[in-house]
């Protein structure tokens, strides 16, 4: 989720809405490849989705649940806010209040797919598919060495999402949370950046 802080990283230059928006829809359709050519070349069976309310709501409660969580790490970890802010200024400043829908559906869908979905059952439904996946997800996150702590938050977010995945045996419950945590956190940083003063 994420133009320069006054801690701006010069290696993360400030992208415009175009930029976002394409990277957002191509790194799906990445994801969703080699989610397919995963499933092609190893038969692995896909983490079903189904729609049940009762798992919507849990993943909906676990996204609200992860938003707080991040709220409260960004509160009292100034390394992680200050690695957050890089990267979600790099991403969310130059997106408009309704490309926020899509920062959450997209990668909600197309992550989740890939490393809850596929990654997760073909490793296995133990603690070596849930660290394997949780630890992919967080390095996916990491832009520049100096976001570490980013991706490191991300990893805990992958575990997460990945044993919800794992308890409930929906893929629902990750991808409806995925989105959620996204959208939630992405509006309240937004929110906060548009009341700061320049």
């Amino acid at each position: 989720m994420t133009q320069p802080p006054p801690s701006h990283d010069p290696q993360l230059e400030p992208l415009t809405r175009m930029q976002v928006l394409v990277s957002m829809g191509v790194t799906a359709v990445i994801l969703l490849l080699i989610a397919k050519a995963w499933l092609h070349f190893e038969p692995t069976k896909l983490m079903a989705i189904q729609l049940s309310p009762t798992d919507g709501l849990l993943g909906l409660g676990l996204g609200l649940a992860i938003s707080l969580a991040s709220a409260i790490v960004y509160q009292l970890w100034p390394d992680y806010r200050q690695s957050a802010d890089i990267y979600l200024t790099m991403v969310l400043q130059p997106l408009y209040w309704p490309d926020l829908i899509w920062l959450g559906v997209l990668p909600g869908l197309s992550e989740e797919l890939l490393f809850r979905g596929v990654m997760l059952p073909a490793i296995g439904l133990n603690w070596l598919g849930i660290a394997v996946s949780a630890a992919s997800f967080g390095v996916m996150h990491l832009s520049g060495l100096q976001q570490w702590t980013y991706m490191l938050w991300a990893t805990a977010i992958g575990l997460v999402l990945a044993i919800g995945a794992v308890l409930t045996g929906n893929l629902l419950v990750p991808i409806v949370a995925h989105g959620v945590t996204n959208l939630v956190s992405s509006a309240v940083w937004k929110f906060r950046q548009q009341r700061t003063p320049a």
